[in-house]
């Protein structure tokens, strides 16, 4: 009975160790924090939204609209001085004193077009039609 009890023990102090050394991992799903500043990805404070376009809405029978450094704007609508004047796919523009200004929600990343796979016959000759199943980058 003791040599049980002793290994439960010795089981169970495994187990918190080990939940310790997990308990330490970064969660990977989680916004970088950024110390210097003491937020989530150097917003001004706890909770507030980073600037820029963070969502763009298309809904059935009603107006596009994007939500832009917080707040929610529909098509037309005013972002301070600008006027969102255009809502695409991933950016919208907006026209204002200044001239018009893209905001992309994922500046830097551009879109490319798939390019289709030749299927090679057994001779090795391309047959000319796309694979579809396989895909390139």
């Amino acid at each position: 009975m003791a040599g049980y009890l002793k290994l439960v023990l010795l089981g169970g102090m495994m187990g918190m160790a080990g939940f310790a050394a997990l308990a330490q991992i970064a969660d990977p799903t989680r916004p970088a924090v950024d110390e210097s500043q003491g937020s989530v990805d150097g917003a001004s404070g706890a909770g507030q939204p980073s600037s820029g376009l963070q969502t763009i809405i298309r809904r059935k029978g009603a107006k596009p609209a994007a939500i832009i450094n917080g707040e929610y704007v529909e098509l037309g609508g005013r972002v301070g001085e600008s006027r969102l004047s255009a809502i695409g796919e991933d950016s919208v523009v907006l026209s204002g004193p200044d001239g018009k200004e893209t905001l992309a929600m994922t500046p830097g990343i551009e879109k490319k077009p798939i390019k289709p796979v030749l299927k090679k016959k057994a001779s090795g000759k391309t047959s000319g039609k796309p694979n579809k199943q396989m895909r390139s980058e």
